[in-house]
C-alpha cells in the first residue's frame, strides 16, 4: 500500500483541549513531520479546525486515534497525497 505523505482533515473538537495541544499531539505521532491547524469556525460548543498533516509515512488510523483521544472527531478527509512524493495541484482549463 502506498504511503500517505499529506493528509488534510476537517476536525470538530470541543473548546478544550486547545487547538495547540491537539496539533502538538498529532505532530508527535510516528510518521508525522509537520502539522498546520487552522480555525475555520467556532460556535458555543465546538470548533471546526482544518488540519494539514505532512510526513514520510502517516498512519491514518494512529492519527485518528490520537485525535479521538483528545475528545475531537474527524468530520471529513478533504485531501490525501500518497506515493513517493507529493503531487501539487496545477490549474487546468476546468478550473
Amino acid at each position: 500500500m502506498a504511503t500517505i505523505r499529506r493528509l488534510v482533515i476537517d476536525v470538530l473538537k470541543p473548546h478544550e483541549p486547545t487547538m495547540l495541544s491537539v496539533a502538538q499531539e498529532v505532530a508527535e505521532t510516528t510518521g508525522v513531520e509537520g502539522v498546520n491547524a487552522l480555525l475555520l469556525e467556532m460556535d458555543e460548543e465546538v470548533r471546526n479546525i482544518k488540519f494539514t498533516i505532512e510526513g514520510e509515512d502517516i498512519d491514518f488510523d494512529t492519527v485518528s486515534e490520537v485525535i479521538e483521544d483528545t475528545g475531537a472527531r474527524i468530520h471529513s478527509v478533504d485531501q490525501v497525497a500518497c506515493g513517493e512524493y507529493i503531487v501539487e495541484d496545477t490549474p487546468t482549463a476546468m478550473d
